[in-house]
């Protein structure tokens, strides 16, 4: 089978997928909707980050794809609806790169409030401005973390440990971490937060999550930080506001529109402004975070290939399995969700003589995922009984 990897990922991953039989190509860039589309025939596993973008188009091209790993947080690059129809399983790293993610937050709160962007440009500027003029300790200021998932929650206990308040909102009913208070509205929040940092994910709502209304809202003199996603942020409304100083500073990670390859020309209306950190979509990029990562991932993938294992996919039912023991068969019947199914499965090992000694379901929306083991295989006329299903959309066997 074969593996292809974009985007630098970590070598890791490709010394996994070595290991275990694969022929991977390993590619430095992203690819475009028409590399995609020309490259993925003859490719079964497919490994991307954030830049390269999975259309509905590049899908049906990609007809041997099996599955497909994102090596980041962040799924929105993948059409899921699509790829789960077709019965391609997507997996990423949803906690590898948090501690890396959140000590980069950190890291910019604390430089940012000693104006370290402004002084550092003086000094190479050859200006020694020893001056206490605008710079404060972050101790006893309040840290608003909208979004309160696996980056915020780590965030609020590492910004309590040195001495900040927090606060936070989230959409969805999260439980607060050591001191942390759960505020009933962003509003809220925007008012009484000296640092506004956003985790907020990436689905098609968050467009402009953040604008004029907001950046106005905050107080006078905070500062913000996204290191999220860079679509959910109006940049031209963050420049006004730091422009007017209004706010005192941001750092952000991540931009509406980014360069596709190393060394390509970054623009944005932030640029030029000595009071903002700007950083190339780094949070997660540390050594440690990429291999873990790496790892994960094409664990993911292998698992996925070599046991049905779907556990922590992000597009279809989610059956995690043990190993198969020795001398058993394994049958894995992704399908259409309704009545029957799963005695019809059931029924061909009954009339095969197969004694069933572990079995595994698990919906999800319209798609059905089941995973049985049986004392021996089932023959192929049985076996394509099942495949010519209407309801089936793929079927898998482990001998």
């Amino acid at each position: 089978m074969k593996a292809l990897l974009t985007e630098s990922i970590h070598p890791v991953a490709m010394q996994h997928l070595e290991a275990a039989g694969y022929d991977v190509d390993l590619r430095t860039g992203s690819l475009s909707e028409d590399e995609l589309v020309h490259t993925l025939p003859g490719v079964h596993l497919l490994g991307i980050r954030s830049n390269t973008h999975v259309t509905e188009r590049v899908i049906d091209a990609a007809t041997d794809l099996v599955a497909a790993g994102c090596f980041c947080i962040g799924t929105n690059q993948i059409d899921l609806t699509a790829a789960a129809a077709r019965g391609i399983a997507v997996f990423n790293a949803p906690y590898s790169n948090t501690r890396s993610v959140v000590e980069l937050v950190i890291g910019e709160i604390i430089a940012l409030a000693r104006r370290l962007p402004e002084k550092t440009l003086r000094m190479h500027d050859g200006i020694w401005d020893k001056s206490a003029k605008g710079s404060h300790e972050i101790r006893g200021r309040t840290l608003g973390i909208v979004g309160y998932g696996n980056i915020g929650t780590q965030l609020s206990n590492m910004a309590e440990a040195i001495g900040m308040r927090v606060v936070f909102y989230d959409t969805a009913d999260r439980l607060a971490h050591g001191n942390a208070r759960r505020l009933g509205s962003l509003e809220e929040l925007l008012a009484v937060a000296d640092v506004v940092s956003l985790h907020v994910d990436g689905r098609p709502g968050n467009a402009g999550f953040f604008g004029e209304k907001e950046f106005a809202a905050m107080k006078p003199r905070a500062m913000f930080i996204n290191a999220s996603r860079g679509m959910v942020v109006d940049d031209q409304a963050l420049r006004d506001h730091l422009v007017s100083g209004h706010l005192s500073g941001a750092a952000l990670d991540v931009f509406p529109v980014e360069p596709k390859a190393q060394g390509d020309e970054f623009e944005s209306v932030l640029r030029g402004l000595d009071n903002v950190i700007l950083t190339p979509h780094v949070g997660g990029s540390t050594q440690e975070a990429q291999e873990e990562i790496g790892w994960f991932v094409s664990g993911k993938l292998d698992g996925f290939v070599t046991e049905g294992n779907t556990s922590l996919s992000v597009n279809l039912p989610d059956v995690a399995v043990p190993p198969r023991e020795p001398g058993t068969s394994r049958l894995g019947f992704l399908h259409h969700n309704v009545p029957g199914i799963l005695a019809e499965v059931n029924a061909l090992f009954a009339e095969e003589e197969c004694n069933v000694i572990g079995q595994h379901l698990a919906t999800r929306g319209s798609l059905g995922y089941v995973v049985t083991d049986a004392s021996g295989p089932l023959c192929e006329e049985a076996v394509g009984r099942l495949r010519a299903s209407e309801h089936c959309l793929w079927l898998r066997t482990w001998d």
